[in-house]
């Protein structure tokens, strides 16, 4: 081949390289980390997208759950403060406030909080991302509540492999300024039935179990949410209704909160709160701060 040639053919590949450059996602930019206290991962963007307005509530108003929550608030501000501290995987009831206590607990945290702690919400479905994410928080010189709400895995669902190497199996391990908070209905993340399925084909029945569950192992705290009693019910709606001002006899506030629970069929937090939403509607009253 003469120099023309070669340089006809370099040119050609040099023309094709950029026509796929021109092809290929634009680099992620740098998250802003000073721009927010909490953010969203997009891992399709592979960036953080800052949360402006958190949906949360005052960690007063969480009711019924005074154990659970005096954990989690412990844990996390040991975090905060650079100590040991554990991954934590809230699990039970529907309703009981476990996502609304994440939330609430890192805004108390970091009331007194020298350096703000971030609060970074990965949903379910981007679990496999999960090593990106972790690559861009380890340089960061903040910390990091990663959270994850409504987790759990189906049938045929390997993504729970890419969670458990994160949390504590793989080379790096996780990095040391970043905790995983979970919420879920299920204590080990898996239906029973997959794990039964998995005891009855497999060849040694115990190790397969094993495996399953133990992805729950790498959480150091449960800490379970049971359903609540009329009392903590009615504690809750009380709750509410003083921190928001809303003029209502008390024996009446009762009696409609209890009527609304049995048409609910079910008495939770979740339910305390939307009942209050539709009093305050028919008050006429906001629900404001």
């Amino acid at each position: 081949m003469d120099s023309l040639d070669r340089e006809t053919l370099n040119d050609k590949i040099d023309r094709l390289i950029a026509a796929i450059e021109r092809l290929a996602p634009a680099a992620a930019p740098a998250p802003d980390l000073e721009a927010a206290d909490c953010f969203v991962w997009d891992a399709a963007l592979r960036t953080l997208l800052p949360v402006d307005r958190v949906n949360r509530v005052d960690i007063g108003l969480i009711r019924g759950v005074d154990r659970v929550r005096d954990i989690l608030v412990d844990n996390t501000e040991r975090f905060a403060a650079g100590l040991p501290a554990n991954n934590v995987l809230l699990w039970g009831a529907r309703g009981m406030g476990k996502s609304s206590l994440v939330k609430a607990a890192h805004a108390s945290v970091n009331v007194s909080a020298m350096t703000p702690l971030k609060l970074v919400e990965i949903h379910r479905e981007d679990i496999d991302s999960l090593p990106g994410l972790l690559a861009i928080l380890k340089t960061s010189r903040y910390r990091f509540v990663l959270f994850c709400d409504d987790l759990s895995f189906d049938h045929d669902d390997t993504s729970y492999k890419s969670l458990k190497a994160a949390l504590e199996g793989g080379v790096e391990g996780r990095p040391a300024n970043v905790i995983f908070y979970a919420t879920s209905n299920r204590r080990h993340l898996l239906p029973r039935d997959m794990i039964d399925n998995e005891r009855s084909t497999a060849i040694n029945p115990s190790e397969a179990v094993e495996e399953k569950v133990s992805l729950s192992d790498r959480f150091g705290l449960w800490l379970g949410f049971h359903k609540c009693s009329q009392d903590d019910y009615l504690a809750m709606v009380d709750g509410y209704v003083g921190h928001y001002g809303l003029a209502i006899d008390a024996d009446d506030l009762h009696a409609q909160a209890l009527e609304w629970a049995t048409t609910r069929g079910a008495r939770s937090g979740r339910v305390a709160w939307q009942f209050v939403q539709d009093l305050a509607g028919r008050l006429g009253q906001r629900l404001d701060g």
